[in-house]
């Protein structure tokens, strides 16, 4: 769309213009740096690691990023509430900017990574403020213009990441790309100082579920330990300890009050709990990210600028699928879809695991990136339909929201779990890497199989006469037998 067409209300032409440009450069800004940083860091790893070693920590890296970004995603109202949009954002820039500073001069996998969970704090804070800040900093004229160029960034670090930190690894000089991150990232802090609101303050000031997020954090290092353990038979004492943590989560979350997830999902006849499932197995497909540019220089001996693309087929996938899934209105083809997606997840996965061997020539690299493609096609056609229909599952409007917040909430699980499954699949294979990327893969795409299950149930939940919302707490159901 041409910046100066009119839609509702405000332009493009008005919101990247003289008054708001500021604004929209921040608010799109923070989410980029999350955006990138992402897919910048899965493209320079390979190189880092033989540079300061910690092979077997590699799974780590987005582990601990993404457990801190689900922690800190909590914090984002509570933020705007204390400290306003201006202190806000210097709050997760902060800890954002170090963590980046200290991956650049990380001498050992141990210290880059404790600069990845800084990284990881600032940037669930990041990605969060770019959408709750912009009904206090613009009109709302341009809230839709806004927010959409804010989910942009997801796009644009899909494409930027890969490039920016396989040219720097290219040339041996990734811990410049970290230096330039930081860089970013200052000036965005300095312009937020100038351009966001300084007293206004947001009224949703919620505590913070610390339990839920204790046990969340606990499950996925027991799964992230495990990756660690050469012994089967640790292995599995490892896994039955997470699952025993997962259980506890779910106990506490259903008697809580302060929870992560909303109350529905825990109501009997809701088909919430089940459409969060399909969106957290669906999202599990985005955890290869992280690993295929490490098998594309090692089985094929790609170079990292080239790799990091591969590490983006995924990505490449969805964005597309999702545009033309959109256009989806009829009820019946949006429940197929929701169903279909896993198993198109799958079925790139499963093609693009078995084809993974040593010495892989132009032809097999091709079939990676296509089925790759594949796969991620199978998350955009269901993805944009399960979180409008968590929207669906209650009338309130609030109520709603909230069941839609929780949908991203999920995914961001979903991946810190996924990305700690991921290192037990390597190291299962270990120290074969063809053998690591198939288990991977393969395994990955058993998961997603599971997805086209959990999408028949939540059809069938909503389908139920008894399926409206309930709006009572799980713990006021249980008082009143």
């Amino acid at each position: 769309m041409a910046p100066d067409v009119k839609t509702k209300g405000g332009t493009w032409r008005e919101l990247l213009g003289p008054g708001n440009v500021g604004t929209s450069i921040v608010l799109a800004g923070g989410v980029g740096l999350h955006a990138i940083n992402i897919f910048l860091t899965t493209s320079l790893l390979p190189t880092a690691i033989e540079d300061i070693g910690g092979e077997r920590l590699y799974a780590w890296s987005t582990t601990v990023f993404m457990i801190a970004s689900v922690v800190s995603s909590m914090l984002v109202s509570r933020l705007l509430g204390r400290r306003g949009a201006v202190g806000a954002y210097l709050v997760a820039l902060a800890p954002f900017v170090l963590g980046t500073l200290i991956c650049a001069i990380a001498p050992t996998m141990v210290t880059l990574l404790a600069g990845r969970a800084l990284q990881g704090i600032g940037g669930g804070i990041l990605a969060g403020l770019g959408y709750a800040v912009v009904q206090s900093a613009l009109p709302e004229r341009l809230w839709a213009k806004a927010t959409a160029l804010v989910s942009a960034m997801w796009g644009i670090g899909t494409l930027a990441g890969p490039a920016i930190g396989g040219l720097f690894a290219q040339f041996d000089a990734w811990r410049f790309a970290f230096i330039v991150l930081a860089v970013l990232g200052a000036l965005v802090g300095a312009l937020a100082v100038r351009v966001l609101p300084r007293h206004e303050r947001s009224t949703a000031v919620e505590p913070v579920p610390v339990i839920s997020l204790v046990l969340l954090t606990a499950t996925t290092a027991a799964i992230s330990v495990a990756s660690l353990l050469e012994s089967r038979w640790q292995l599995a004492a490892a896994g039955a300890v997470a699952i025993l943590l997962l259980g506890w989560f779910v106990r506490w979350e259903r008697r809580s009050r302060t929870r992560v997830l909303p109350a529905q999902t825990y109501a009997r006849t809701s088909p919430l709990k089940w459409l969060y499932l399909t969106i957290a197995i669906i999202a599990t497909g985005t955890a290869t990210e992280g690993f295929t540019p490490l098998f594309g220089q090692r089985l094929a001996g790609l170079e990292p600028f080239v790799a990091g693309f591969l590490g983006a087929a995924v990505s490449l996938g969805w964005s597309l699928s999702m545009v033309l899934s959109a256009n989806a209105t009829d009820p019946r083809t949006l429940r197929r879809l929701t169903v279909a997606g896993p198993g198109i997840l799958a079925l790139g996965l499963a093609v693009a695991g078995f084809t993974m061997w040593q010495d892989a020539g132009a032809a097999t690299i091709v079939t990676w990136f296509l089925a790759l493609v594949v796969a991620g096609a199978g998350i955009g056609v269901a993805f944009p339909h399960l979180v409008v229909a968590t929207m669906g599952v209650s009338d309130d409007q609030a109520e709603a929201g909230k069941a839609a917040a929780g949908a991203n909430t999920v995914e961001l699980i979903a991946l810190a779990f996924s990305s700690a499954l991921g290192g037990v699949l390597m190291n299962l294979g270990a120290p074969s890497t063809a053998l690591s990327a198939r288990y991977l893969l393969i395994g990955f795409a058993v998961v997603a199989v599971l997805g086209s299950f959990t999408a028949i149930r939540s059809n069938r939940a909503a389908r139920r006469p008894d399926a409206g919302p309930d709006r009572r707490e799980p713990a006021e159901l249980s008082s009143v037998h």
